[in-house]
């Protein structure tokens, strides 16, 4: 039986099925098991892994000292990278409000891990990153994989990612003849579990461009920089430039915190998102994977709670380079209130496969083909924040939730989704409706226009903002009000 997609933009139905990237594998385990027998510490034993305890006082490894010699499997240092004040041209791309002195980055301890196997992290650095490198043989080899198990920690970087990958496994390519929304980051060298029963904090900051030294070209007059390459450039609060899979516990009720300066959750390539609760509040995208019409941002399972809150004045909730699958879970994003910016946005397609899906923004990416029904619903003027409601002919909720910021465009779906009428409702206010078409991929009709419903009721509110506002905090569903949520 065909499927029915609800457009208010125009009304399309797609049945092509796609199975998506799913990994679920976990990297294999590098460290000999800690037992609590061997042990001091009153910290659950619960992981197999290496035990970091971070605090501002002393760092511990497994209930040691850490060390400061460069060879051990964690150390700290200080010497974190961070673009660098009083700079001209031929240093890189910041500006000065990028820029950072040598007092701010020296006030921030680095904690490395340079050896492959399972790390669980708990406590608190205010002012510290923790740098996975292997090596630069690592991107080759299967064996350089590393796992973080986010158990209670709270980390903040002010000049820099709170928490980032160098150099590990690199499962995918970059070969763009290549590519494909179709992916497997299973065997990805970057890898984070976020405890369950925990909540976890991650305040972040980003590294703007900067430049090989060996590479800079002056033109004749000195004035300007030719063909330079990249020495570094980290835009997310939590970054990996190798695919990484974010996961969570048996139980999948772990809580990640991200804040974020100016993006939130990047990877250069490759990302999977298997499950636990995400909530990102950035000021820029709140989730990036980075790499042209090859990356791929793939959501399985979990919860996603996504606010761009215009501190930069842009921002999407899901920027992709490449595809954006979504084949489960729940995905609430909301791109920049001010600025011409999306929900959920993607160069090479959006696939809804499954799920629970809301997002709201100021720009459209169109829906390409996918296993689930959506609606698109476009206004004429901005929206403000409050309780949005699907409901169907019988006006029964079909799924409810909250949004904060200012939008024009909202995509709904879930499920439950099927042929007939609906309408859309801020609190208990109608503002459109709209009826499915029956179509079929191989005879869809031309595209002709925007059909966009009067209301049924003026709405009395002052208009959404069109300055930049101060940053606020990402929506949090109230008690039994949570984005899924179905009403019988």
């Amino acid at each position: 039986m065909k499927k029915f997609t609800l457009i208010l933009v125009t009304l399309l139905v797609f049945t092509t099925i796609f199975s998506g990237c799913k990994s679920n594998d976990k990297p294999a385990n590098k460290i000999p098991k800690t037992s609590s027998e061997d042990k001091t510490s009153t910290e659950s034993k619960e992981y197999e892994g290496v035990y970091i305890k971070l605090s501002d006082k002393e760092i511990t490894v497994d209930d040691e000292l850490i060390s400061e010699d460069p060879e051990a499997m964690v150390y700290t240092a200080k010497d974190i990278v961070y673009y660098e004040d009083s700079k001209d041209f031929t240093y890189g791309e910041g500006s000065e409000e990028d820029a950072h002195t040598k007092e701010e980055a020296d006030a921030h301890t680095v904690v490395h891990i340079t050896k492959p196997g399972q790390y669980i992290l708990n406590g608190k650095l205010s002012k510290g990153q923790i740098a996975i490198d292997l090596g630069k043989d690592a991107k080759n080899d299967p064996e350089s994989v590393v796992t973080l198990v986010l158990n209670e920690v709270d980390i903040t970087c002010e000049v820099a990612p709170a928490v980032i990958f160098y150099n590990v496994y690199e499962c995918g390519s970059t070969d763009t003849a290549a590519s494909s929304m179709d992916v497997d980051t299973a065997k990805a060298g970057a890898n984070v579990i976020i405890a369950d029963d925990t909540e976890n904090n991650i305040e972040g900051s980003y590294v703007a461009r900067i430049y090989e030294p060996e590479s800079i070209l002056l033109n004749t007059e000195g004035t300007e920089v030719e063909d330079a390459k990249k020495l570094h450039k980290y835009d997310g609060a939590f970054y990996s430039k190798m695919s990484m899979n974010v996961s969570g516990a048996k139980e999948g009720n772990g809580i990640l915190n991200i804040k974020a300066e100016n993006e939130g959750l990047c990877t250069e390539l490759h990302l999977t998102i298997n499950g636990g609760i995400i909530k990102i509040n950035s000021g820029n995208d709140g989730i990036n994977t980075n790499e042209d019409n090859v990356s791929v941002t793939t959501v399985n399972g979990g919860e996603l709670y996504i606010r761009a809150n215009g501190a930069t004045g842009e921002g999407d909730g899901i920027d992709s380079n490449g595809w954006l699958v979504i084949n489960g879970g729940k995905v609430h994003a909301e791109g920049c209130a001010i600025s011409g910016d999306a929900g959920i946005d993607s160069d090479m397609g959006i696939h809804i496969n499954g799920g629970t899906v809301f997002a709201a923004g100021n720009m459209l990416d169109r829906i390409s083909e996918s296993d689930q029904n959506y609606a698109v619903f476009s206004f004429t003027e901005k929206q403000a924040s409050g309780f949005y409601i699907l409901k169907n002919a019988e006006n029964e909720e079909i799924i409810t939730d909250e949004i904060t910021n200012a939008f024009t465009y909202l995509i709904i779906s879930c499920e439950s989704l099927e042929q007939g009428d609906y309408t859309l409702w801020l609190g208990d206010m109608q503002l459109k409706s709209a009826k499915t078409g029956e179509s079929s991929i191989n005879g869809i009709k031309p595209f002709e226009g925007t059909f966009i419903p009067e209301r049924t009721e003026p709405i009395e509110r002052p208009p959404a903002p069109l300055e930049k506002t101060e940053p606020a905090e990402p929506p949090l569903p109230p008690d039994g009000r949570r984005i899924g949520d179905f009403k019988p």
